[in-house]
């Protein structure tokens, strides 16, 4: 009867995981806390400490030593540590998914739940770009951009793109003998949750939700070449209607996005007889522009282990930030750099940065081979997604962010845990 109780208390639990990001980060650490804290319990209580000498665990509490070494020497202890000495709930929720979700049945029913909170979303973000509002009336301040349940931040883009790999791979699993007409279900939601992102206006996860469409696809075997030549046509085709009858859709990836790039790469000459906004004339004008160049500039002056995670803004946005006469900052004011590369090197510095990657891309590729072997389509989804996290140049939001890291170490844990060849326990443990 304990055995029951427990595995209904942690299937809630996990259950409400997406349904708590949208709530907040208060209800998604607060969910996370008790994920951790209740597995602890049961760890002690089960006697089961075989997995602490699994190489991937050495990994990940290498990165939180790594952490606190990094709030130790950062320019402001007090800002990052939090957010520093709190990535160990990451590791304690990434062995509580190994140990739960190598039961099948209990990851049957969790993915089901997230399967529903996934559709759900995506309608309601159907909803409000139709009618301004989504059904409970959230959208009005943010205009034509897409907050959905998320009320006041508009970043439901990145959270379909963080899921949607992971419940079309899950669908793709769940029968082992399925009808070309289950295929073909199984990609129209594929597209119905590609156009969603693409409505949210959100133009960095736009991309990667299309590469990762595409590459998805690409190591998909269940599907013959001209299908997957007609689905890319398809896919162009609801592309060009979308923008066509969307004038804010229009403006985000027309006029800001592929217009710009193309006067960028056009003569001087040719420049002169195009229309294009000022701000768009030339890429040093360019907020991203400003803020990769500041984040270099941070690198610059402190190389070696940077300011210390959270600490851009400190370093930044300071009083001594930009000392007139002193020398030539190109420092720009802001909370992070909104770009995964230059905020590793701006709060981490080379050493720091090349510790990140070491352990991040040894976690992440390490189990490619068997990944791509066993043809297990949940985790090809949470690879792919893992691996456009690093796609250069895109801006993404604060690596180290509650929001973007959820996401991240959620795919990361999913990837290890469904698998029993890549999983750190041997043997199911409920």
């Amino acid at each position: 009867m304990n055995e029951k109780i427990s595995e209904i208390y942690f299937f809630l639990l996990f259950s409400l995981i997406p349904i708590s990001i949208i709530v907040g980060p208060a209800a998604s650490l607060m969910n996370i806390i008790l994920i951790d804290f209740s597995f602890i319990i049961l760890i002690l209580y089960k006697k089961n400490f075989e997995f602490l000498s699994n190489g991937t665990i050495k990994l990940i509490l290498l990165l939180c030593l790594y952490l606190i070494f990094n709030s130790i020497i950062s320019k402001n202890f007090s800002i990052g540590a939090a957010r520093n000495f709190g990535f160990i709930r990451f590791a304690i929720l990434f062995i509580a998914f190994n140990y739960f979700f190598h039961n099948k049945v209990f990851f049957n029913k969790i993915m089901i739940v997230w399967t529903i909170t996934l559709i759900s979303l995506s309608v309601d973000t159907y909803i409000e770009s139709y009618f301004g509002t989504n059904i409970f009336g959230y959208g009005e301040k943010y205009g034509s951009r897409i907050v959905s349940f998320f009320k006041d931040e508009p970043v439901v883009g990145g959270y379909i793109n963080g899921f949607y790999l992971v419940i079309i791979g899950y669908l793709f699993n769940f029968r082992k003998n399925f009808s070309s007409k289950y295929r073909y279900i199984i990609l129209f939601l594929s597209l119905f949750f590609l156009m969603s992102i693409l409505l949210t206006g959100e133009r960095s996860n736009t991309i990667k939700a299309f590469l990762g469409f595409f590459t998805f696809y690409f190591f998909n075997d269940l599907f013959k070449l001209k299908e997957k030549i007609f689905s890319i046509l398809l896919i162009v085709f609801m592309l060009v209607f979308i923008l066509s009858k969307s004038p804010f859709l229009e403006v985000r990836y027309n006029k800001q996005f592929l217009q710009p790039i193309i006067y960028l790469l056009k003569s001087d000459e040719e420049k002169k007889n195009i229309e294009i906004d000022v701000q768009h004339r030339s890429y040093k004008t360019n907020t991203y522009y400003k803020l990769y160049r500041s984040g270099l500039s941070v690198f610059k002056n402190y190389p070696i282990f940077g300011v210390g995670n959270k600490n851009y803004r400190v370093e930044t946005c300071g009083e001594k930030a930009n000392p007139a006469g002193i020398r030539p900052f190109l420092y720009e004011c802001n909370t992070h750099t909104h770009q995964v590369y230059t905020e590793f090197l701006a709060e981490h510095g080379l050493i720091g940065t090349m510790i990140l990657f070491y352990i991040l891309f040894n976690l992440i590729f390490s189990k490619i081979k068997v990944i791509l072997t066993s043809k297990n389509y949940v985790q090809v989804g949470s690879l792919i997604f893992l691996v456009s996290v690093f796609i250069p140049l895109l801006p993404t939001g604060a690596f180290f962010g509650d929001f973007n890291l959820t996401i991240f170490w959620l795919n990361l844990s999913l990837m290890h845990s469904i698998n029993k060849k890549t999983n750190i326990f041997s043997k199911p443990n409920i």
